[in-house]
């Protein structure tokens, strides 16, 4: 067993401890209390659950047995809506000059709002399943789409984390896609906009920017980066910029490692972009960019 600090130890932490948190503003960081990343990652997994019960419990989802899985799944649910409000609340009440209840109030109706949508979220992750397992030969069944793809995970995650910032949480949907990033290496900023079905193929180093608009029916592939052409900064008399990424209209197929960047560029419907290319102008629909013969 480790010895517990002498006295003279603890002493020595203690000042240490104290010029930590003096500074703590250094830099001009800011930070309120915030879930912590086991809070985030269980509320992450509890959405999934949701999202595909089926996979984590599948005898009980069988036909004969839908009351245990009404039962299982109400649950997941109760978990879900009580890691949810306190998350959000956390998120909301971080920087906020006004009474802790108002904050409560807000992540409740967020969280009540949320969960009123899951039933619409899940059946458009239906239809990105169904287009994944269509669009790769190697897929066994849409079972494996969902237990095995880290683009399909990432998806998910990023559906929920973005009904989540459009209902008015605060930086708790962000947290989220960062979880699934750090897991799949897949960055989807909560803010994009994207149709569906949607497919991501292997997914490593997919890069979507918070402005990104995505079309129906888009497939993308690993290393692919959808991006601002340049960074405006905040308080450096620059303005933000409304719209830095690119839009991806309908059909579009973007192949492995391609970069396209601006908020001004429009790659049209059906156009398909290869491997390594760096666009920053619009392509025309049907066009091919980049592609060999």
């Amino acid at each position: 067993m480790p010895r517990a600090p002498s006295k003279r130890a603890m002493r020595s932490l203690a000042v240490l401890a104290e010029r930590l948190l003096d500074g703590a503003g250094d830099g001009g960081v800011r930070m309120g209390a915030l879930p912590a990343p086991t809070h985030v990652a269980a509320l992450v997994d509890d959405f999934m659950t949701v999202f595909f019960p089926e996979a984590g419990r599948p005898r009980a989802y069988a036909g004969a047995a839908r009351p245990r899985a009404r039962d299982h799944l109400i649950e997941v649910l109760v978990a879900l809506q009580r890691r949810l409000e306190e998350a959000v609340y956390l998120g909301l009440h971080r920087r906020c000059r006004g009474h802790a209840d108002g904050c409560r109030r807000r992540a409740r109706a967020i969280a009540e709002r949320v969960l009123r949508t899951l039933p619409e979220v899940r059946g458009v992750l239906a239809k990105d399943v169904q287009a994944a397992f269509e669009a790769d030969p190697a897929a066994t069944g849409t079972d494996e789409i969902v237990a095995c793809y880290p683009g399909m995970y990432a998806i998910a995650v990023y559906r929920a984390a973005h009904r989540l910032l459009a209902e008015g949480a605060q930086i708790v949907p962000r947290m989220m896609t960062e979880q699934a990033h750090s897991r799949t290496g897949i960055d989807i900023h909560p803010g994009a906009t994207i149709g569906s079905p949607f497919f991501i193929d292997h997914g490593t180093g997919i890069v979507i920017g918070e402005t990104t608009v995505i079309g129906d029916s888009v497939r993308i592939y690993q290393g692919v980066t959808l991006g601002a052409l340049s960074v405006k900064r905040r308080g450096h008399g620059v303005a933000a910029a409304g719209r830095r990424h690119p839009t991806i209209e309908d059909g579009v197929i973007i192949y492995a490692n391609a970069t396209i960047l601006g908020g001004d560029t429009v790659i049209g419907r059906g156009a398909v972009v290869g491997g390594n290319a760096w666009i920053t102008y619009s392509v025309p629909p049907g066009i091919r960019v980049g592609v060999g013969s």
